[in-house]
């Protein structure tokens, strides 16, 4: 006891000596010691302490900065990659829809540092983008490690013919995004500053001086394609995108729907430094000959868990990297999973916690998120003005901007959440930890906000069919049934908020959810969920049991039949099925990497599900026909 209590002053001291204005007020119990960095103490006494856990690489470090030599030019990694190797090659962009490098050249990384060397490897019968001629000349290179891990793809645009300069080169994109029937928007990002410009037809669209270009081309005919040109100085890429339909047309049109490519075994492209680049390739590649409108992607892009945002940044950038052939034409949009997490960890030797990283507005899991994507921004603001916010007069919760939002295609509409909000590792059930958000929780603004949402497109006459997606399926089935919407069965799970827990348990939250998206909607066809990593389907009606044994609180009562699509099967290593309540009501469980094909033909909807390394067909149905309701 004596301990204790002298554990507890240290602690209290420490807290009065540093600061600890910065500590959103949504966690409790934490301070920082005489060192800066945030502590725990947990009831027995036990010191939890801020600790750094990322893997040591990330941007821009692992490019290695190129500069220019006689013969190419030369890249620097310093510490981050000491030894190791790289290859490279020419990127040719008028040879294919979807322009890749070509790897043709293989160089050691010694004490840091590695060498392109154009001039003397790359010529003649190897020069298949003709620099040779023009001067100019971008080429991609991939830098791997000593054990073989790929870290990173890269690109860099050379001008001369010895000695060569690196010019300006846009790094990462272009990507289209957020199309609609008169606007699209085109981001990418460049080595320089320069002014953002892309033109199309006759029309100029610029954006400021800057690295990072989001650019909204206006004044777009529905229905129709079009080629754009992205600048980065005096270089340039062109590529075709077609605008959507008037809103309620009511054509025949396809969209994906996928989740988890986090990193795999395998070796290779199963992990290029936290992502599942094999897959998603295929997955792209399979998207293109089903001619996509767009695909929809919920969480777990990439491993995560990292303190480190350089880290996470770096795992964001592999990803986009190896669907960028893709996204140059057709979109996809996004949002959070678990593996998402830009986290801060608390620990000791034998026992740790985690919390998101903050500050929440600058720094945080959410802003860093969406700082790396283009997503619409129409989401709520925050939990802030909750019951459960602790101080109505400031910012304590992150935001959800570009992580919860909704849009349209046609004749329907996509509402996309974020089950992975403020999430720390589960709040004990004794409250011994920070706080924070349960993984799979929806929150009440959100929910209140998807109600309203659902509520206007009730009275969309455009609009005849409504998908829910995010990442935690409501009903598990095979690989997080601890968890998810389900804990087991047991509702004491909860978000703790400054040191309290909230009112509703898990599942009586995960009812909140299917009233707001059953109930408060007549036009919600689907959920679109992922996080376990399988694919599987289940038709939830009113016959299926969703509760514990010995459930004593309101039952939800389905008014309707509706589909859960499971599809966590984009790369991520599998988990088999387990018997839960609602086993019998999931006709169809698979293994197979996977891609869900949504075909919406007016008022019929039907999907098809492909493995898109095999191309087998897993599963085909109809999700919705108006005459069967």
């Amino acid at each position: 006891m004596i301990f204790i209590r002298t554990v507890l002053f240290c602690f209290l001291l420490t807290a009065v000596i540093f600061p600890q204005s910065d500590i959103p007020k949504i966690f409790h119990g934490l301070s920082r010691n005489a060192d800066g960095k945030l502590q725990y103490v947990l009831k027995d006494g036990t010191i939890l302490t801020e600790t750094d856990r990322s893997s040591g690489y990330g941007l821009p470090g692992v490019l290695g900065s190129p500069i220019g030599s006689q013969d190419g030019c030369d890249l620097d990694f310093g510490l981050m990659v000491p030894t190791g190797s790289i290859v490279y090659g020419i990127i040719v962009y008028n040879d294919s829809k979807h322009p890749h490098p070509i790897y043709r050249i293989f160089e050691p990384i010694r004490n840091g540092k590695a060498s392109l060397n154009v001039k003397e490897k790359l010529k003649g019968v190897y020069d298949i983008a003709g620099w040779e001629k023009t001067g100019k000349v971008t080429l991609g290179y991939r830098v791997m490690n000593e054990g073989g891990t790929i870290l990173v793809d890269g690109k860099v645009t050379l001008s001369g013919k010895g000695p060569f300069v690196v010019d300006t080169t846009i790094s990462n994109g272009p990507t289209v995004n957020i199309i609609t029937d008169n606007s699209a928007v085109i981001r990418y990002s460049t080595n320089f500053p320069c002014e953002g410009k892309v033109t199309l037809d006759d029309k100029v669209f610029t954006s400021p001086v800057g690295t990072l270009h989001e650019i909204r081309l206006t004044g777009l005919e529905s229905e129709t394609e079009y080629q754009y040109t992205v600048h980065a100085g005096s270089n340039s890429e062109s590529y075709p995108f077609v605008t959507a339909p008037k809103p309620g047309t009511r054509k025949p049109f396809t969209f994906a729907y996928a989740s988890d490519s986090r990193n795999a075994l395998g070796g290779g492209e199963r992990n290029i430094m936290g992502t599942n680049a094999y897959i998603m390739k295929k997955v792209c590649a399979l998207n293109a000959l089903m001619d996509v409108a767009f695909m929809q992607f919920t969480g777990d892009m990439v491993t995560g868990y990292t303190t480190g945002e350089s880290d996470m940044r770096l795992q964001f950038h592999n990803w986009k990297r190896a669907v960028e052939p893709f996204t140059q034409s057709t979109p996809i949009y996004t949002t959070m999973g678990n593996h998402e997490a830009l986290i801060t960890i608390l620990a000791d030797v034998n026992y740790n916690q985690f919390i998101p990283k903050f500050p929440f507005a600058t720094a945080g899991p959410e802003v860093v998120y969406a700082s790396e994507f283009t997503n619409p921004v129409n989401g709520p603001v925050s939990e802030d003005g909750s019951v459960y916010d602790p101080d109505p007069n400031a910012m304590d919760f992150p935001p959800y901007k570009e992580t919860v939002y909704h849009y349209t295609y046609d004749n329907i509409a996509m509402v996309v959440l974020n089950s992975d909000y403020a999430y720390a590792s589960s709040p004990k059930l004794n409250g011994d930890s920070p706080g924070g958000n349960l993984h799979a929780y929806l929150m009440d603004n959100q929910i209140a906000w998807l109600r309203q949402v659902l509520a206007e497109y009730e009275k969309d006459g455009n609009i005849d069919h409504v998908f829910i997606t995010q990442h935690s399926p409501a009903f598990p089935n095979g690989g997080h049934s601890g968890d998810a919407m389900w804990y087991g069965g047991n509702n004491d799970y909860r978000p703790v908020i400054a040191g309290r827990p909230v009112e509703r348990g898990a599942i009586e939250q995960r009812d909140q959810y299917l009233d707001a998206i059953l109930n408060g909607s007549s036009k919600v066809r689907a959920m679109f969920t992922g996080d376990e990593h399988n694919y599987n389907r289940m038709l939830l009606t009113k016959d299926v049991n969703i509760y514990p044994e010995g459930w004593d609180k309101p039952k939800f009562t389905v008014p309707r039949p509706v589909y859960q699509i499971n599809n966590g099967a984009a790369g991520a290593p599998y988990y088999a099925q387990e018997v839960l309540p609602w086993s019998d009501a999931v006709p169809i469980f698979s293994t197979q990497h996977a891609v869900v094909y949504i075909t919406v033909y007016g008022e019929k909807v039907t999907a098809e599900v492909r493995n898109p390394d095999t191309l087998e067909l897993i599963d085909e149905f109809t999700v919705y026909e108006k005459s069967e309701h």
